[in-house]
């Protein structure tokens, strides 16, 4: 059997215990052929195929972000970015600036897709010098009549102004909604500031973007995630992406890997027409239900065990309680349904362990061909008593690297001496859980390469907080970092046998960069760039 693909001259990274390293992969179609020497895999050239010269580049198999919110990214490409913005002045100033923008074309599409809502996406007070929240006034000097709604970095806060308010309805008479709190003043007026499910007062409101419209601005986005180096995604979005995606699918224009995580308002649906965890294909596959167990670290609504630090009365919001996740996740796991929590807080990871644990007991009860893939997303703090549970349950660890870089001094600020045991990458690791890497995209950039760099630093793009970076303990080695981007996300999705690694049989998905990052020295990881991208053996990025 012959190659139509040799990439040699190159410095791969198998992620294939057996055999670690290689010089040249011969490629058959879309299937890894053989991997070895480069003259070896030369010799399985056949007429007619292309040899590659990798010129001393580094491969590894497709790195894979394992939670992304890929509707929400397509569409933030279209939003006003205040992702960065340094002060109020400055967000003030960058929608502003997109208002007055009238000859951008991606302005014009983006207002007549939301039926001329304002919308857009990025800012925390943490990087502002009053970490005080913005106000619906300081909107309704520069937009008074057209309606906006702005969230906030972490997607759990949303800055509106005057007129959403009026159009959704809230006033000082409106009372918080399960799950979410309307900020007041101290006359009882609401401030413009809606936490985690008091959004959907608003954004009930906005007019949504149909599965046609997300599907092509998903094209746009699925260029982006192959020149940085992307392969395939674990979303975490809703039908109407789910609903492009199929679109892409049948239109034979999807070229990325997807498992398709399903929102828990959606359970009762999904159970109902037979859906199991690992239905689908190479390019399309059921994954976990998703359910939020609390909120975030930046509002300060992530559900704690004591309270935030100078906060006395604050120990977050709680999302989902216990009792109606313990329904939820019973529910799924008996109809053949993997679960995914998101859980920041300690004491959301908590509860959500104690759930996990008593399903667990549950599921040995059944006879079921392999145990369900449970997971929880961030696991951003857990307390010392709950570090050896997730593998001792067989819990995956998901989370994002670079959280820990962007979020690093709100930690300090808002967890004091418990951020120690945050974003704890090595605990998780060294405890036998298995540890899979994403972005959050677009809460932060979907670019693998930051949270690669930032894994195996602790650091910032500027060198920040120092040389040897923030718990610096918390690092792992460039293998364990590469391993949770390609391996580990194989492992989560079921997909081991086909992807994860190079080795013969597997699906031709791989990753080629500039310069090898096994021997580049951390502080010259950012300099890498992504030289190609294959995705089902075919190039989908190439500058070489």
């Amino acid at each position: 059997m012959s190659a139509t693909l040799v990439l040699s001259n190159g410095r791969i990274h198998t992620m294939n215990p057996h055999q670690p390293q290689a010089t040249a992969v011969a490629i058959r179609h879309n299937h890894i052929l053989a991997v070895g020497s480069d003259d070896d895999m030369r010799a399985l050239l056949g007429q007619g195929g292309e040899w590659v010269d990798l010129h001393g580049r580094a491969l590894t198999p497709g790195l894979v972000d394992a939670h992304v919110h890929f509707q929400h990214f397509a569409l933030s490409l279209q939003l006003v970015n205040l992702d960065g913005a340094t002060s109020l002045d400055d967000a003030l100033t960058r929608i502003h600036q997109r208002l007055t923008d009238h000859a951008s074309r991606i302005t014009h599409h983006a207002s007549h897709m939301t039926d001329n809502w304002l919308q857009g996406r990025g800012w925390r007070i943490d990087d502002w010098p009053t970490r005080a929240f913005p106000t619906a006034a300081d909107l309704d000097h520069i937009v008074p009549d057209r309606p906006v709604c702005l969230r906030d970095k972490s997607g759990h806060a949303a800055w509106v102004n005057g007129r959403a308010l009026r159009i959704a309805g809230i006033d000082e008479h409106t009372p918080d909604p399960p799950g979410g709190q309307i900020q007041r003043d101290a006359a009882g007026q609401a401030t413009g500031i809606l936490f985690e499910d008091a959004m959907e007062l608003v954004s009930r409101h906005i007019p949504r973007e149909t599965p046609a419209q997300i599907a092509a601005a998903m094209q746009a986005a699925q260029q982006y995630c192959w020149q940085v180096g992307l392969t395939g995604l674990h979303d975490f979005d809703g039908r109407d992406c789910f609903l492009a995606l199929q679109m892409l699918r049948e239109q034979g224009e999807l070229s990325l890997r997807i498992v398709k995580n399903v929102p828990v308002y959606r359970l009762e649906h999904a159970i109902g027409v037979g859906l199991r965890s690992g239905f689908g294909d190479d390019w399309l596959r059921i994954g976990s239900v998703k359910i939020f167990a609390d909120g975030a670290l930046g509002p300060r609504t992530a559900a704690m065990l004591q309270p935030y630090e100078n906060d006395p009365t604050n120990t977050g919001i709680v999302v989902t309680d216990k009792e109606e996740m313990m329904e939820k996740v019973s529910a799924a796991s008996a109809a053949g349904l993997s679960v995914t929590i998101h859980a920041i807080g300690d004491r959301a990871n908590h509860d959500v362990l104690d759930v996990y644990e008593a399903v667990r007991a549950e599921e040995k009860s059944r006879i079921t061909h392999h145990a369900l893939r449970h997971r929880i997303e961030h696991v951003q703090i857990i307390h010392p008593a709950d570090q050896l549970r997730l593998a001792q349950l067989g819990i995956i660890a998901s989370m994002q690297p670079t959280h820990a870089t962007s979020d690093m001094e709100m930690a300090d600020t808002h967890w004091g001496d418990r951020a120690r045991h945050s974003y704890a990458w090595r605990t998780m690791l060294d405890s036998g859980a298995l540890v899979v890497f994403g972005s959050d995209a677009p809460i932060e950039k979907i670019d693998p390469l930051p949270g690669i760099h930032a894994a195996v630093s602790r650091r910032r793009a500027d060198g920040s907080p120092g040389p040897e970076g923030w718990y610096p303990e918390q690092k792992l080695t460039m293998h364990e970092t590469i391993y949770a981007f390609t391996t580990a996300a194989a492992l989560t999705s079921g997909q081991s046998d086909r992807l994860g690694s190079i080795a013969p049989g597997k699906l031709a998905d791989l990753t080629i960069y500039s310069a090898d990052p096994f021997t580049t020295p951390p502080d010259e990881l950012l300099d890498i760039t992504i030289d190609a991208t294959l995705v089902d053996g075919r190039f989908k990025h190439r500058t070489f």
